[in-house]
This record gives structure tokens, C-alpha cells and sequence, in this order.
């Protein structure tokens, strides 16, 4: 074959591939698509950036090529609008090429996926969406100035049904419940535990928990404000620009009780120092402060430190994961409270006990489970046994997530294998014994934890990324030289992630 065939029919080839590649965009459903989009992104932006802007971003639909995607609050959206909308586009026409323009909209009250309101907790389950807690209440058209003015120094909604009677008391979130009612009842005198600072993963009852103590405290006579902190966020910049920042303050600074939920998403250095300077006065007073993240003050490493230092003085507790049994007792609530509204609804223990052994993920897939059995009663009208659970819930079984390794959890391993202290680690000190585990402890975070160099870098006693970059590349080669060091490395890898 002549060099000018092999040309052409390499071109031929070319243009084939791309054409089966276009095809198979265009086949690929929207939803299909954004999943990809999803998982591009969080690879792309880093999980924390992830978490923090495109967490709660949800495709709606994908009419006449373009792609309409919402968010909670409008903070969110103009965020997005002004930093991200070109990335999000590129990434989806990479998947989806009939896109041609993305369009970012803040969801209803009443139409709002985001399940805030699926905190572990004793509720009917609605077939219909219901209005998330910590979302915000649909904006009026056209408001006034001054009813955007009013509206900057209003908190979130608080849902009737986040109440002490109705949260579900387990080994996993017991500490966290009694504290909260110690500070819910507390009258007069010095706040306990201000700040009292909850973490917990996705649907574990953070919210639930934080909604309970702004009820009970209010129905006191207390002056209460719960915001997320998206609302935080938007409310002192609208304030900013409608020149009402001072009155804003006052607000703040002028209540018994601040409630902050979702402190992680909490961006930009004046909001944030605001942030500090709010939790200052507020503790300066004798007010009670109550902050919920999905992680501990010493892993918000976007917050000022000394906001950080100032929330870990308090009551830190975290909430574990749900066990079985806890998780089977949400699912017979869910259940006894769906069958108030729906008497025919009945699931067997056998059933329950099913589904809570295979959903071991949070509160919130169990809601989910619920629906879909409620709606297999209601749209067939035949009996839920384990084989037709199996099939409704099958979505939600999830495989279990990989451990989340802590930076500090391996400073600490490293340090007691190598018969160091965890000081000595963090030090300037250049002995053997010192540099190598230290050298192994930023390897393996670099491997084990989505943190960036200069993350890992500040959290090695406030040493260069370079400096974490040298290390990380000399054990990389002395692994593939060294067995034994290998074997060992792969030692505390395993002993971490178990």
C-alpha cells in the first residue's frame, strides 16, 4: 500500500471514530451524562471545592441543547454563575454534545431534592418532595428594597417535625443527643459548652439535632437564629451591597443563641472573618454558639486558624455512622409514621431487617427505601417481601466507601511504628531517626488523603510543598528499590485503611 492509501485510510479511521464518538454521545442519556460530569469535576476541582460548590448542583432537565441544572440558594447560583459555569459546560459537552449553553437556577422550596430534612428522626414519608429545613423559602417576585433588606436578617425555617421527642437515641449519637438537650435546657447563667461544635458524615442527624435545640430554646423565649451557611454567606454580602452590613451585625451579635450548620462551606475572607468576629462577641457575651460541620474544626483547613482554634475550644463530639440495630428502629418509625396516612402500608420484620443490613449508609437512603416500598404497595397493590425489597432498593445499596484516613491518624501511626512521638514528627529536627518517618508520614498522606501539597505541608509543622514534594518522590523510589521498606509502607497502608 502506497503512503498516500495508509493516509487516507488513516483519516478514514479517524473520522469514523469521532463519528462513533458523537453517536455515542448523543445516545448517552442526560442523566448518564452528569454522572460523568459529577465525577469529572470532583477529579478536576479537588474534593473539598467539590463538596463545597457543585455537592448540591443537580441536572434538571436537557431541552433544545440546553442543560438546566439547579441549586439551593442563590448564593450558590450566582457562585457558580460567576466562577464555574464555563468549566461545567466544557465538561458536560465532553459527555453530552448537544449542550451548547448551561443555565443555573435556584430550585423551590417545595421542589428542592436536597433531603435536609432526612435526618434520622421519627416523620411520615412523603411520596411527594417535601420542602427541605435548611432550604431556603421561595423569594417573592420583584422584591422591595426593603423587604430585601429585611429579608438579609431572617434565618433558615425551622422544620416542626426536628424535635427531641422524634430524633432516635443509638450508641452512635447518644453523647451528641444529651449534650444538645443539656444545652437546650440549660436556664441563665454561663452558656455550657459554647461553642458546642457537632461533625458527622452525610445523614447522620446533625441538622436534626441543631433544629431540635433551636426549637426548644426559642419555645423558651430565647432569642434564636439558625442559619445554613450558605444563608450566613448571602445574607452579610447582600447586606454588604444594600449598606445594611452594620444592622446585620447588631442582628447577630444581639441574639442568645446562634445556630451555624454547614460552617465546611463557608467561603471568602471577609465573610469569613466576619464569621470569627461574630463568634467572638457572641462568646464574649455569655451567648450560646451551636456549629455543625461534616468534619472537626482541625480539618477545615479553608477557615481561618484562628477561627478554627476559637470553635475547638468548645464541646467538640462527633456522630458515628448508624449501626443495625439503630438503623432498624429509624425504618420501623419511617414505617409507623407512613401507615398513619396510609393504613394498607405493612413490612414485615423479616423486611426491615433486610434493608436495614443493606443500607448502611445514613438516614437519608433509609427515607429513600421507605419510598420505594411504599410506592411498589401503592402502585402494584402486592405484598413487600425480601425479594421485591431487594428490587426497589437496589439503587441505594451502595458498596462500602473507602475509610476516610486523617492526616493526624497517620502522624500518629508513623510515630508509634518508628518509636517517635508525633512532636518530633511535626519539628525541625534533621536526625535520621526523625527525617525518615516523617519523610513515610507525607508519603503516605499524599497517597492516602485528598489533601494538596501545601496542605499536607501546613499540617507537617507549616513546611513548604517542595519540602513535601522531595519527600513524597524519595519514597516513591526508594520502595521500588527497598522490599522491606515496601512491605512495611504497605503495612501501615493496610493498618490505616482497615
Amino acid at each position: 500500500m502506497y503512503k498516500g492509501d495508509i493516509s487516507s485510510a488513516a483519516h478514514t479511521a479517524s473520522v469514523r471514530e469521532r463519528a462513533d464518538d458523537a453517536a455515542e454521545s448523543s445516545d448517552r442519556k442526560p442523566g448518564e451524562a452528569w454522572s460523568i460530569v459529577r465525577r469529572r469535576l470532583r477529579a478536576e476541582l479537588g474534593e473539598d471545592v467539590f463538596s463545597s460548590w457543585f455537592g448540591r448542583l443537580e441536572l434538571q432537565t436537557v431541552n433544545d441543547g440546553v442543560a438546566h441544572l439547579t441549586v439551593p440558594t442563590r448564593f450558590l447560583k450566582s457562585w457558580i454563575e460567576a466562577n464555574y459555569l464555563d468549566r461545567v459546560r466544557a465538561v458536560f459537552q465532553t459527555e453530552f454534545n448537544d449542550v451548547a449553553r448551561i443555565t443555573v437556577a435556584v430550585r423551590s422550596a417545595a421542589g428542592s431534592t436536597a433531603a435536609r430534612c432526612a435526618e434520622p428522626s421519627v416523620r411520615p414519608v412523603q411520596m411527594t418532595p417535601a420542602r427541605p429545613s435548611g432550604a431556603e423559602p421561595a423569594a417573592p417576585a420583584a422584591p422591595t428594597a426593603r423587604e430585601q433588606r429585611m429579608d438579609d436578617l431572617v434565618g433558615n425555617p425551622l422544620d416542626s417535625r426536628l424535635t427531641f421527642a422524634q430524633f432516635i437515641v443509638g450508641r452512635s449519637n447518644a453523647l451528641a443527643h444529651a449534650a444538645a438537650e443539656r444545652i437546650a435546657g440549660h436556664e441563665g447563667g454561663v452558656p455550657l459548652y459554647s461553642p458546642f461544635f457537632l461533625h458527622a458524615g452525610v445523614g447522620l442527624g446533625k441538622t436534626h439535632l441543631l433544629q431540635a435545640i433551636s426549637r426548644e430554646m426559642e419555645q423558651r423565649g430565647r432569642r434564636v437564629i439558625y442559619l445554613t451557611a450558605d444563608r450566613f454567606m448571602y445574607g452579610f454580602v447582600s447586606a454588604l451591597k444594600a449598606q445594611t452590613a452594620l444592622a446585620f451585625k447588631e442582628k447577630l451579635r444581639g441574639i442568645d443563641l446562634l445556630v451555624l450548620d454547614d460552617v465546611q462551606f463557608i467561603q471568602g475572607r471577609s465573610i469569613q472573618q466576619e464569621f470569627g468576629h461574630t463568634v467572638n462577641a457572641l462568646i464574649d457575651a455569655g451567648r450560646q454558639i451551636v456549629v455543625a460541620a461534616d468534619r472537626p474544626p482541625s480539618d477545615l483547613e479553608a477557615l481561618d486558624e484562628r477561627v478554627r482554634s476559637r470553635l475547638a475550644g468548645g464541646l467538640v463530639v462527633e456522630m458515628g455512622a448508624l449501626d443495625e440495630g439503630l438503623r432498624a428502629r429509624i425504618l420501623d418509625a419511617r414505617i409507623t409514621a407512613v401507615r398513619s396516612t396510609n393504613p394498607s402500608f405493612s413490612v414485615g420484620p423479616e423486611v426491615v431487617q433486610y434493608v436495614a443490613s443493606a443500607i448502611a449508609t445514613n438516614g437519608r437512603d433509609l427515607d429513600g427505601a421507605v419510598n420505594r416500598l411504599l410506592a411498589h404497595t401503592t402502585l402494584t397493590g402486592g405484598t413487600i417481601t425480601i425479594e421485591t425489597a431487594e428490587g426497589a432498593i437496589r439503587d441505594l445499596v451502595r458498596t462500602r466507601e473507602p475509610k476516610r484516613v486523617k492526616i493526624e491518624d497517620i502522624q500518629k501511626l508513623v510515630a508509634t511504628r518508628y518509636n517517635v512521638s508525633r512532636s518530633d514528627i511535626l519539628s525541625e529536627r534533621r536526625t535520621a531517626a526523625v527525617v525518615k518517618p516523617r519523610q513515610i508520614a507525607m508519603y503516605l498522606s499524599k497517597q492516602l488523603t485528598l489533601r494538596s501539597l501545601p496542605e499536607i505541608g501546613r499540617r507537617f509543622g507549616g513546611r513548604d510543598h517542595t519540602t513535601v514534594l522531595h519527600a513524597v518522590r524519595k519514597i516513591e523510589k526508594a520502595v521500588g528499590e527497598d522490599r522491606s521498606l515496601s512491605e512495611e509502607v504497605e503495612l501501615l497502608k493496610r493498618m490505616l485503611l482497615d
